[in-house]
């Protein structure tokens, strides 16, 4: 028999994804009965476009093991895809293909012999991973009065009163959980104290095609020496479950891509061959690609300003998402009535909304802040997104919401009154 002391100390306590595990709890719920509006895991609700299904349906025969580092034609086409975006050099010797950024994002940390920073709030898995392989992780603290953003003159004071020889940070823009992204100015200041200090810095840009102006920079362009880009199909391109992740090296991190390529030939040895030839299509541009991201912008975007004006009426703080899918809320202008009811903590809250009112939700506590700020992470997904594109071509009607997205609109009438008998 297996005891419980015979795990290794680092996954002994080690709890399950806070995503992963709202979706299964929403999941069983629903089974039961009990009806459920899932705002918890945040899986887009588009369908992956067309033109790279039928490219995925094509490739079904490939059945070989493909390089480690992934498919050449791939790789180059990625290549090509971060030249334009970013007008940096990248070659298809820049590029590596895994199965999903979570793996590929594990992998450099355990490649790298550096302890981790990041931002509070930051997507759940960046510290849980650390403390696998036994990192220490730090926490800047940003607020919303900042958007959210990490200020060049706070990482400069952390990084002079913290030395090291490596500093890891990992930047996730347009942010799970908040939503917000950083300007050029923003990434200029933060270039110049990542230079001044060596950081290693992972752009994690895996929203960067969801930005609602269709407009977006990367941290690459004003640091590039220092950047390792991170990105998939999981987000823009509706295809989570299909698992391709990629990161994008500068020539002076090189050794560190050779390690990562070290470890995925040890461990997962490529990801699905099929899979490795539709994304070529979705790389490549074309006017089915452009046209699938403008219509899912649109319908985001119209999404954000309904969920962000009906939960603001209900005295709810937050700032207006740039982009993704999500709502970082702050209930605080509620402690007292929240108090009354025996609501101290975040995760008591997202608790009883879920019994009481039947929205999932995650707690602010679960992307690193205090239990006590009563933050908690909407992800506005709860949609059909095939039905909500096809409305895009006729335009975006005064009652989009009440016919497309009738869930999001029920889980603000119902939060709405929860709140009310507060």
């Amino acid at each position: 028999m297996f005891e419980l002391d015979q795990l290794s100390p680092s996954v002994r306590s080690l709890k399950p994804s806070a995503t992963l595990k709202i979706n299964e709890d929403s999941n069983q719920l629903i089974a039961q009965g009990k009806p459920v509006i899932k705002l918890g895991l945040g899986q887009s609700p588009f369908p992956v476009p067309e033109v790279v299904v039928e490219s995925l349906q094509a490739a079904a025969r490939e059945k070989d093991y493909l390089p480690v580092r992934g498919l050449q034609s791939l790789r180059a086409t990625v290549a090509d895809y971060y030249k334009r975006r970013t007008g940096l050099g990248f070659s298809s010797d820049s590029v590596l293909i895994g199965p999903g950024s979570k793996e590929l994002l594990f992998n450099l940390q355990m490649a790298c012999q550096s302890d981790l920073l990041i931002p509070a709030p930051s997507w759940v898995s960046y510290a849980p991973q650390a403390h696998l392989l036994g990192r220490r992780v730090s926490y800047l603290q940003v607020s919303a009065e900042n958007r959210w953003q990490i200020q060049p003159e706070q990482l400069d004071q952390y990084c002079q009163s913290n030395p090291a020889k490596t500093r890891l940070l990992i930047l996730n823009y347009p942010s799970n959980p908040t939503g917000c992204s950083y300007d050029a100015a923003s990434f200029e200041k933060l270039a110049e104290v990542a230079r001044k200090h060596k950081l290693i810095i992972v752009a994690d840009e895996i929203y960067a095609e969801t930005t609602f102006s269709g407009q977006f920079q990367s941290l690459a362009e004003f640091y590039p020496e220092g950047t390792v880009i991170s990105s998939g199909l999981s987000k823009w391109c509706g295809a989570g479950g299909w698992r391709l992740g990629l990161m994008v090296f500068p020539d002076e991190l090189r050794p560190l891509q050779d390690a990562m390529a070290v470890i995925a030939s040890e461990t997962f040895t490529s990801i699905s061959a099929p899979t490795q030839y539709a994304a070529i299509t979705a790389f490549t541009p074309s006017s089915a690609i452009d046209a699938y991201l403008d219509a899912s912008r649109k319908v985001l975007e119209e999404i954000s300003t309904y969920m962000v004006s009906r939960l603001r009426d209900c005295q709810l703080e937050m700032e207006a998402p740039e982009g993704g899918f999500y709502l970082f809320v702050s209930f605080q202008n509620w402690r007292e009535g929240l108090s009354r009811s025996g609501i101290e903590t975040d995760e008591v809250l997202c608790e009883r909304i879920l019994d009481e009112a039947g929205i999932a939700m995650l707690p602010g506590s679960d992307f690193g802040m205090e239990p006590d700020q009563l933050y908690t992470r909407m992800a506005y997904v709860d949609f059909d997104g095939a039905r909500a594109l096809s409305a895009i071509g006729t335009g975006i009607s005064d009652n989009f919401m009440e016919e497309y997205c009738p869930r999001l609109v029920r889980a603000c009438d119902a939060l709405s009154e929860w709140l009310g008998n507060r």
